[in-house]
């Protein structure tokens, strides 16, 4: 069974029933009503404002015809009047209740057209065969009111709805729609949709990277935080990756589309949050059961009220007419079918606002059971590349001169290494000189000459091979650090040292307490040496390792704690941590939106930072507490009113109720699955 994604209906999935698809998911509906509401959500607005129009100044005059102004012939005014009304505006209804039928299923438009159709009948009977009755009272003013009212509902979800899904439209209006294609010496413009991959494309300052890509020429601060969340602007030099709908800076990129259209990171975002939303979660089963049996279950109760008012309580054929349109109108399965669904719209495009994308709703009722955490070490716990963390001079030397030797000689090199010791030096103010002349040794370092000085960097084997003077410092740092040391000679002596390795996020050690502070075991898994592994543990604050894991052992390790009733959740970079990723119970890649971390997780932290693991876990605590809420109210809402328009109130005040009891039924209905959208937005205001 599945859930229409608009009004929240269950759906048979058969071979005939009504379908619709969207990022290649297959979606189920109640209705061709609700199948183009999801197709062509803004014609289907405008028809439905159209259909307002006409039903409000209509019900208007019939309700003063009713109690204001009586003349010759008013009651052929009003059933000419309310027709219009009953099968213009609610035609939709009956098209509704005629798929309903096809489809040998229930669906929402059933109980309207039921509901109406029979208060609209009976009026209708009464003016045209009046000595069927000895009572004259018609509602033709509640039949139409009814229909003003559910529409109203209808527009009124509608735009809260609008505003649930507005994360989607501003990815969705990301794309440019003007891109700029090199084409050999030349450059024409041409329809973003028809970008291909392979493509040379320039971007132009201010403009958006119009597709996923790699640079070929140019340096710019590109800006990600439409994508990932991030607030700064990255550096993008040749060689570095783009995505696409970010946004340029001041500088001109050439730049060679890798992935465009469906395959695009932008695409793939707007996919995962649409299937977030309509992936049902065990928390809604409940709902779905009783949204498959709650329309037969309505019309049962409205007719054995109907018939018991009728027979039981001498109410005559006019109130047990009402009493069936109040119970058949109140009622409101579509509060059950979307409670789960629109929280987890608005929390699942809330957390990607914040870069935290949610491939499934099930992980938001999951995250909540979670009670130990594995960390991959390289790239999770730490930056995941090499960096300069510390730089030893010998007395003769400055650590100035020591990085400015060292990353002129290393301009050449694509070494991580090289580009480390770079990054250093420019952050650092240094501009590095050309090499005269550069080579490279295999495993032990490189030579080049520098303002006619020979340049020696390398490991302890390229010092004793070069012949250079050194001492036992650099075997010391070896023995005591846990990165990488190369010597920097200069002229046949050594200057000094420089320390490169993969340094600790800066987040990870705080995020690791928190972690612990809410009760979650917290393990270190990794493929490192113990050496390495215990020191980084140890800086970080996990006291529970395991080193030398090969991707067989890391899910072997989840297994483990499996085995003991424990929910495990495993962070990992999504390539080497693919099998504990599928092994757990939430997996959850770090890595900025590469195309391994968007398969192999459940999450997607597009950062590549750990903070947003806390994140993840708040703003699923609060879609958990709204469905539970919208349930609540759903609940609550049907068992309360059900028996009040069967009938409940009449003791207390008398038949005369019904002549108002149709009315307010179709105005709490209306406002029902409204209530429910509304208050799935309030997610929106939580601060993560």
């Amino acid at each position: 069974m599945a859930n229409d994604p608009i009004c929240g209906m269950y759906v048979d999935e058969g071979s005939d029933s009504i379908t619709a698809y969207r990022n290649d998911i297959r979606y189920y509906f109640c209705s061709n009503s609700c199948k183009l509401k999801f197709e062509r959500p803004e014609k289907e607005f405008r028809a439905l404002r159209r259909s307002l129009l006409i039903a409000w100044p209509i019900s208007i005059a019939v309700l003063v015809m009713t109690y204001v102004i009586h003349f010759q012939y008013y009651l052929f005014a009003m059933l000419v009047l309310s027709g219009i009304v009953q099968f213009y505006p609610g035609l939709k209804f009956y098209k509704g209740l005629v798929d309903a039928i096809r489809n040998r299923g229930t669906n929402m438009d059933m109980l309207i057209a039921i509901g109406t159709t029979a208060a609209w009948l009976y009026s209708a009977a009464i003016v045209l065969v009046p000595q069927i009755s000895a009572v004259h009272n018609v509602y033709f003013d509640s039949s139409s009111l009814i229909i003003a009212l559910i529409l109203s509902g209808d527009y009124l979800q509608h735009l809260a709805e609008k505003n649930a899904t507005s994360a989607l439209d501003k990815l969705l209006k990301l794309q440019p729609s003007v891109v700029h294609r090199i084409n050999g010496n030349g450059i024409s413009d041409i329809d973003a949709k028809d970008i291909a991959v392979g493509d040379k494309l320039l971007v132009k300052p201010g403009e958006r990277i119009p597709a996923d890509g790699v640079v070929l020429e140019g340096e710019s601060e590109v800006d990600e935080s439409a994508i990932s969340g991030e607030s700064m602007p990255v550096l993008k030099g040749k060689g570095d990756k783009l995505i696409g709908a970010t946004v340029n800076g001041a500088g001109s990129i050439t730049m060679l589309v890798e992935h465009a259209g469906a395959d695009s990171t932008l695409s793939k975002i707007i996919a995962i949050v649409e299937a977030a939303a309509s992936k049902r979660v065990k928390i809604q089963k409940l709902a779905d059961t009783v949204s498959a049996y709650f329309v037969p279950l309505v019309i049962g109760i409205a007719i054995a009220s109907s018939l018991g008012w009728f027979f039981l309580g001498s109410s005559g054929l006019s109130v047990a007419v009402l009493v069936f349109v109040s119970v058949v109108i109140i009622a409101c399965p579509c509060a059950f079918g979307i409670a789960t669904p629109a929280a987890l719209l608005v929390g699942s495009g809330k957390a990607s606002e914040n870069g935290i994308l949610i491939k499934s709703g099930e992980v938001v009722e999951l995250a909540g059971k979670i009670k130990a955490i594995i960390l991959d070490k390289t790239g999770t716990i730490t930056v995941g590349k090499p960096s300069v963390t510390d730089i030893i001079p010998e007395a003769t030397a400055s650590e100035e001169e020591l990085l400015y030797y060292a990353a002129s000689a290393e301009l050449k090199s694509e070494h991580p290494i090289a580009k480390a010791v770079l990054k250093r030096a420019y952050d650092s103010g240094i501009k590095p000189d050309m090499p005269s002349s550069f080579s490279y040794s295999t495993g032990m370092g490189i030579s080049a000459v520098v303002k006619g000085k020979k340049v020696t960097i390398g490991n302890e084997k390229m010092l004793l091979d070069s012949d250079i003077a050194g001492d036992k410092a650099l075997a010391k740092i070896l023995d005591e650090g846990t990165g990488a040391a190369v010597y920097v000679g200069v002229d046949g002596r050594v200057i000094g040292y420089i320390v490169v390795s993969d340094s600790v996020r800066k987040e990870t050690k705080d995020t690791v307490s928190e972690l612990k502070a809410l009760g979650i075991e917290v393990w270190m898994v990794t493929g490192d040496n113990d050496k390495v592994a215990r020191h980084v543990a140890m800086e970080v604050g996990i006291n529970n390792v395991i080193s030398g894991a090969s991707p067989a052992d890391k899910a072997e390790a989840v297994k483990r704690l499996q085995s003991r009733g424990v929910k495990v959740a495993v962070i990992g970079d999504g390539i080497n941590d693919a099998p504990a990723l599928s092994q757990a119970d939430i997996g959850i890649a770090i890595g900025a939106g590469t195309d391994i971390a968007m398969e192999s997780g459940q999450v997607v932290l597009m950062k590549s930072d750990l903070r947003d693991v806390l994140k993840l876990f708040k703003l699923s605590a609060k879609t958990i507490a709204k469905i539970k809420q919208n349930l609540a109210w759903a609940f609550g809402y049907n068992i309360l009113l059900l028996p009040i328009a069967a009938g409940a109130l009449v003791p207390f005040a008398g038949l005369s109720v019904y002549e108002s009891l149709p009315i307010l039924s179709a105005f709490a209905m209306a406002m029902s699955s409204t209530i429910v959208v509304s208050n799935s937005l309030l997610l929106k205001r939580t601060r993560l």
